[in-house]
């Protein structure tokens, strides 16, 4: 399905962003400008009114072929805080649930002068199947595709480390869990090298963390005590059930067991490392309470992070696609 050049697709003629649909291909200097975009939007939280003009009069929509309450809700906020009006597209209800293929659906919603889609399938590629197909002048937003990637969720993860790392350069990052499934590991992976960090290790069982990850520069750790030693960053990942096929595991409290983050892990990484998780969390499976919730733990500083990394994806592929000569060129026609 991904047959063009993610870059080429992904840049107009400027090198600007125009979509957002995977990390790879991406370099260090759009990667730094998202991040340094989002910390100027993060204040905007405290503030009375909490809204930016720079999509005004731009209509975003939701596009959820899969269901994801937390991603759905903090695209629709960072939308609305551009000033977009935003529309949630029901997929169990609409025409694509009667028969009408995708791009029918895709057409209809650009007959309604829509400017951006964000897009989570469960098919890997259909980000870029869709922006391979639509008006060139549609932002698409990659908001998680299958296993291939979740370039939002890793941008959140590299603005929460940022923040509390001050630099990538020299740490070491552990990513522990079902990497098999997870598309966050992916984008993590790509983002974490792009961004220059010292050592990545994928933790797990073997038959959760092949060893061809190897391949993408990462440490393969089968041992969570060798996985998490002197480690500044924790990443955990829950087990994606709903994608396994066979018998990967004998059990969750055998996964716990072996696995799973307690206070006594814990204590194998740097004492001032910080635990972070995409969710949703399942404790007791692959995380304590005690640590979820406990002084390590940042995982609330993501959801918060997440809104503005997509208030800055947003906004920076919407300059680009109105900086395009393609797009000057569609509405030209019109």
């Amino acid at each position: 399905m991904m047959r063009s050049d993610p870059r080429a697709l992904q840049l107009n003629e400027h090198g600007q962003l125009k979509h957002f649909l995977t990390l790879d291909g991406l370099d260090k200097t759009i990667l730094t400008e998202i991040l340094d975009r989002a910390e100027s939007f993060l204040s905007m939280g405290e503030q009375s009114v909490k809204k930016v003009p720079l999509l005004r009069g731009k209509t975003v929509v939701n596009l959820f072929f899969e269901n994801s309450t937390r991603t759905r809700t903090t695209f629709e906020l960072a939308g609305k805080r551009l000033s977009a009006d935003v529309i949630n597209l029901n997929i169990e209800t609409s025409a694509t649930s009667k028969g009408e293929s995708l791009l029918d659906t895709l057409k209809n919603l650009e007959a309604m002068q829509s400017d951006m889609f964000i897009v989570r399938h469960s098919d890997s590629g259909a980000a870029h199947f869709i922006a391979e197909h639509c008006t060139p002048n549609v932002a698409i937003i990659n908001a998680g595709d299958g296993r291939h990637a979740h370039p939002t969720q890793a941008m959140l993860d590299m603005l929460t480390i940022r923040r509390h790392k001050g630099s990538f350069e020299g740490l070491k990052v552990a990513i522990v869990g079902d990497i098999l499934h997870s598309r966050v590991a992916r984008s993590q992976l790509q983002s974490l090298t792009t961004l220059g960090v010292d050592e990545i290790r994928l933790v797990g069982p073997k038959t959760l963390v092949p060893s061809f990850f190897s391949e993408m520069g990462a440490t393969i750790c089968h041992d969570l005590e060798a996985g998490l030693k002197d480690v500044d960053v924790i990443v955990m990942l829950r087990l994606q059930k709903e994608r396994m096929k066979g018998a990967l595991l004998p059990s969750e409290s055998e996964f716990y067991r072996l696995y799973g983050l307690t206070e006594e892990s814990l204590s194998w990484a740097k004492p001032d490392a910080i635990v972070m998780h995409p969710g949703p969390i399942n404790r007791g499976v692959e995380i304590s309470s005690e640590v979820a919730d406990g002084k390590h733990s940042v995982i609330l500083d993501q959801v918060t992070n997440g809104i503005a990394v997509r208030m800055a994806v947003m906004s920076m592929a919407m300059s680009g696609q109105l900086q395009s000569d393609d797009a000057s060129t569609a509405k030209g026609d019109n």
